[in-house]
């Protein structure tokens, strides 16, 4: 039996229709397999860990010099695919395209709004790792323009990767020079022969920092330089009395990065 022109036109608007939906299925799959925050499901018998508000305590009392914190940043960049980009030194000696994660810097340049001058000259001369803090008002969420940073419930201050279309707003934003700009392929300087394959590698023009590990997290594992301190770094919930981290703040003296701008940082050094 022929069929006529708008039986023929109705079958074919059908098949269209069902190819571009499994098309774009397909293609929903394949972005979520790489998406930030859409990570693999914590192992069997090992929960996720919850917090209201994390924060970590950095105990630099127990970091006797920089190579100590060595072993840290080496296990954060692997653990994250972090290139290492060598390009042209700027005024502070950093490289202009360097990526980093966790670093070291001089105490006037980590914290200057730190008045006591009669500080002893050993903190003084001491170096002290910087990531980003995880602000409780980040600057950087409220200028971006497309959503690709945001802050979670937990208050770690994320970034989805396929939604940053490299504008760098979030950088002037950061008052802590916590964020970094991919202005070549980072794939080509990892600096492992394979990559961590649970965890997604970025592309050119797109900006990355340190996400207080919410993948571990998510499948019951401390963040990784917590995990290489030793116990010189603390993790927790920064709400719950009895957690780690508040009984280190009841206990020590600790400061925090520009607290001055209100931004609330959520990272606390004990010097």
């Amino acid at each position: 039996m022929k069929k006529n022109r708008r039986s023929f036109l109705k079958v074919a608007g059908l098949s269209v229709f069902a190819l571009s939906s499994g098309l774009g299925s397909l293609a929903g799959e394949a972005k979520a397999d790489v998406a930030p925050g859409k990570y693999e499901a914590a192992p069997l018998g090992r929960k996720p860990l919850a917090a209201k508000r994390w924060a970590m305590v950095i105990d630099t009392r127990k970091f006797k010099s920089a190579d100590d914190y060595k072993p840290l940043i080496d296990a954060c960049h692997k653990e994250h695919n972090v290139p290492r980009i060598r390009g042209a030194k700027n005024a502070e000696g950093h490289d202009d395209q360097e990526i980093k994660w966790l670093w070291l810097d001089k105490f006037d340049h980590a914290f200057p709004d730190e008045m006591n001058e009669y500080l002893t000259p050993k903190i003084k001369a001491q170096v002290f790792p910087m990531l980003c803090n995880h602000c409780t008002n980040p600057p950087c969420v409220r200028v971006c323009p497309t959503q690709a940073t945001y802050k979670l419930p937990n208050g770690i201050v994320t970034m989805d990767y396929h939604r940053c279309i490299g504008c760098r707003f979030c950088m002037a934003g950061c008052p802590y020079g916590a964020r970094s700009f991919n202005f070549v392929d980072p794939r080509k300087y990892l600096p492992e022969q394979v990559p961590n394959p649970k965890f997604p590698t970025r592309m050119i023009g797109v900006v990355e920092k340190c996400t207080f590990c919410v993948e571990r997290l998510d499948k019951g594992m401390m963040p990784a330089c917590v995990e290489a301190s030793g116990g010189r770094i603390l993790f927790g919930d920064l709400e719950d009395p009895n957690s780690v981290v508040r009984k280190a703040l009841a206990e020590n003296f600790t400061i925090r990065r520009k607290p001055s701008l209100g931004t609330q940082p959520g990272v606390y050094y004990i010097i």
